[in-house]
């Protein structure tokens, strides 16, 4: 009698494992899929509206290398992002935004990131393909940024990216500056859809060979184009020169 006793609680002992075993499996699958499956997928227009967040990390995965989404902070094959973490944000709560030609890479190079520990990462359904639909632009970029400390005498430089975000080719038609110590050179006078082109920024402060180009400046840079819709653009960049 007490052998078949013993023999029962033994057998209830195992039952009871296999169960809690059992439970903590399907947690833990759980937990898994939630992670793998933590990706939003989002529309064109919603993505768009990321885009505007400051916030946000742009990123391109595509391959080979297309005009980029402008506003865009990194371009990263979408098989590498491993081995590419210096160029994604330090803080793993950063907005990711993952954008492709299709959708077919963005979304492998997502769940790549997820499982680096990314918490936001947004992936856009369809594409730069459907993202064109929605989306035309005509951007001169960074709109604004900050030199630093510029020294008197030197020539400090930066570069722009002009991108042609439309169906349709433009036209360079005027670049000019706000100031004689600034000059700009674009790259390409006539770009075609889609397609960007780099403007070299110059800052001579010493060019008019007086005092009036020290302490806390700012220079605009204005690029005109034969596009109705986005006739001038503009750039504005601030400095502290300083004599040593």
């Amino acid at each position: 009698m007490k052998k078949n006793t013993l023999i029962t609680v033994i057998i209830s002992f195992l039952v009871v494992g296999v169960i809690v075993f059992s439970f903590k499996k399907e947690n833990q699958n759980n937990e898994d899929g939630q992670k793998l499956n933590s990706v939003s997928l989002v529309d064109s227009t919603t993505f768009s509206n990321l885009v505007k967040d400051e916030s946000s990390f742009l990123l391109d995965v595509h391959i080979p290398e297309q005009t980029h989404i402008p506003g865009t902070d990194a371009f990263i094959p979408y098989n590498q992002i491993s081995q590419n973490l210096d160029s994604l944000p330090q803080d793993k709560s950063t907005p990711i935004l993952v954008y492709c030609r299709s959708g077919s890479m963005s979304k492998t190079a997502s769940e790549e990131i997820i499982k680096l520990g990314y918490t936001n990462v947004y992936d856009l359904e369809g594409g730069i393909n459907i993202y064109k639909e929605s989306n035309v632009e005509v951007t001169m970029l960074p709109k604004t940024q900050d030199l630093g400390k510029v020294i008197y005498g030197d020539v400090a430089k930066t570069i722009l990216t002009l991108t042609n975000f439309t169906p349709l080719p433009i036209k360079i038609t005027r670049v000019s500056t706000s100031c004689g110590c600034t000059k700009a050179e674009v790259e390409k006078n006539e770009l075609g859809a889609y397609e960007s082109t780099e403007i070299t920024v110059s800052f001579d402060p010493a060019v008019h060979k007086d005092d009036t180009d020290l302490g806390n400046l700012t220079r605009t840079i204005y690029i005109s184009t034969d596009n109705p819709n986005f006739p001038k653009l503009e750039s504005t960049f601030t400095a502290n020169v300083i004599k040593e």
